[in-house]
């Protein structure tokens, strides 16, 4: 990965570590909505829900526009296909490596097994 999706990512990370963000963003990836509107359903105020929006913002997961006087955000579907994307290379990079563990752990035990035949007790 580059220098650049590697910050991508990162920011991606950031803004889905947080529980409300990521309600903010399903809300918004079914439809757009005002960031009143968003902020309405939360125990918080206005201006903690404008900073979630915010960085889910910068993060690429979703866009604002004006409307009159209002910010509307909608999701980004394509960002968050990519996040999909980056996190189902990051699952085959490491079933692959378990897979090789595995195999590892497999030829050791042969290994061992054919050094160490077993014994026969005579009591």
């Amino acid at each position: 990965m580059s220098e650049t999706d590697e910050d991508r990512a990162d920011a991606w990370f950031h803004a889905l570590a947080d529980r409300t963000r990521r309600d903010i963003l399903r809300r918004v990836l079914a439809g757009e909505h005002s960031v009143s509107t968003l902020s309405r359903g939360y125990d918080m105020s206005f201006a903690a829900v404008q900073k979630h929006v915010a960085v889910l913002e910068r993060a690429g997961l979703l866009t604002k526009r004006r409307q009159g006087r209002e910010a509307l955000a909608s999701g980004d579907v394509e960002a968050v296909r990519s996040v999909g994307l980056m996190l189902t290379e990051l699952e085959a990079l490491w079933r692959g490596r378990i897979s090789r563990m595995d195999e590892l752990l497999a030829t050791d035990n042969e290994q061992d097994q054919q050094q160490d035949p077993p014994t026969s007790r005579t009591d």
